[in-house]
């Protein structure tokens, strides 16, 4: 747990709707200048946890900080005007009868008015939006009102922001161009966030650490890096790319797959496993008496994909997906011999 006299703080956090639980023990922390994020499929509870950091839902247990001073819970429960959070979402909700400059100044009512303008025209530069000062919200682009908002939404100088999908409603090339502007300016001001997504390449972009939500529970929070190497379970493996599924009983500390033999520690003799594979972990050369046959082959821009047949002895023909680089690819009907890179191999207990 970081220094709870600076940036944002949940601690055993549970909210119910109806009755149904939605948000269950969640506790999570973001410092200064750290952006967390949030990620999981519709319903894990992951915009519900945000809307208790900004004070828009009441926790039924489990308390909020905010740079050391409690926000919520033991009786206390401060809205979202007194709690000095920035937000942006999906929506970017500018005002349509202010232009440009108005919109920002608009959270800026504590300062005199010439210091209002002049801060944001400092906010509309930093964003790269200065030009456009003067400008109505429907002579915008989706990307610049973005801008915008973030210029709107940082001005006052927010102790926490929150972000939730704010870039969904973009098309992709204008989307990462977007987000990367966003996340250098969060950088530069060294405002906590915490970001809502359920985009997990959107999720490695962006985030310093990653909580991996699914049913109302936090099921990992750590660095992208290490949720992609060191998966807790096969939720977390899959969801941050596909994978070769393989489900063989342990024998032995090992487990047999089409693949190879892999380590299996932890589960004892006859205990039936799921082995998950990358599809980038994969590695291809052609052999005349190779266990892979070459069905599809396609290039994907940076990458290629193939489909094989696997006809490995002592198995069940399988169909495996293999990732390369770009490159020469194989011809379809072609034989492989494969080799895998253990670390990107992932054993766990099959589901009950």
């Amino acid at each position: 747990m970081k220094d709870e006299a600076m940036g944002l703080v949940l601690q055993d956090l549970t909210h119910f709707y109806d009755d149904q639980p939605v948000v269950k023990n969640v506790s999570i922390d973001v410092g200064p200048g750290e952006l967390v994020c949030l990620l999981g499929p519709s319903g894990c509870g992951k915009t519900t946890t945000l809307r208790i950091a900004a004070g828009l839902e009441a926790a039924r247990h489990g308390r909020v900080l905010l740079n050391g001073k409690l926000v919520s819970g033991d009786g206390i429960h401060l809205p979202p005007e007194d709690r000095h959070v920035g937000f942006l979402f999906q929506d970017y909700a500018l005002f349509p009868h202010l232009n440009v400059t108005g919109n920002v100044e608009f959270g800026l009512t504590a300062l005199p008015k010439a210091r209002r303008r002049e801060r944001a025209l400092e906010m509309l530069t930093q964003v790269g939006m200065r030009d456009y000062a003067e400008a109505w919200p429907h002579q915008l682009s989706g990307g610049q009102q973005q801008r915008v908002g973030l210029a709107r939404a940082l001005a006052p100088e927010p102790r926490l922001m929150l972000l939730d999908e704010p870039f969904s409603g973009l098309d992709k090339r204008l989307r990462d161009q977007i987000r990367d502007e966003t996340l250098h300016v969060l950088k530069t001001t060294r405002v906590a966030t915490l970001m809502v997504t359920h985009d997990p390449e959107e999720a490695m972009f962006m985030a310093d650490r990653i909580a991996v939500m699914r049913g109302g529970r936090i099921i990992q929070l750590d660095t992208p890096s290490a949720l992609y190497d060191r998966p807790v379970d096969p939720f977390v493996a899959s969801f941050f790319g596909e994978v070769n599924v393989f489900t063989v009983r342990a024998q032995a500390g090992m487990v047999a797959t089409p693949l190879g033999t892999f380590p299996a520690p932890g589960l004892g003799d006859g205990v039936e496993a799921e082995v998950l594979v990358r599809p980038e972990a994969i590695t291809i050369a052609a052999a005349d008496d190779g266990i892979a046959l070459v069905r599809t082959a396609r290039l994907l821009g940076r990458s290629s994909l193939l489909h094989l047949k696997v006809d490995a002895p002592g198995h069940a023909t399988h169909h495996v997906h293999v990732r390369l680089a770009r490159g020469a690819m194989p011809a379809e009907g072609e034989r492989l011999s494969l080799s895998v890179d253990a670390s990107q191999v992932f054993v766990f207990p099959a589901a009950p």
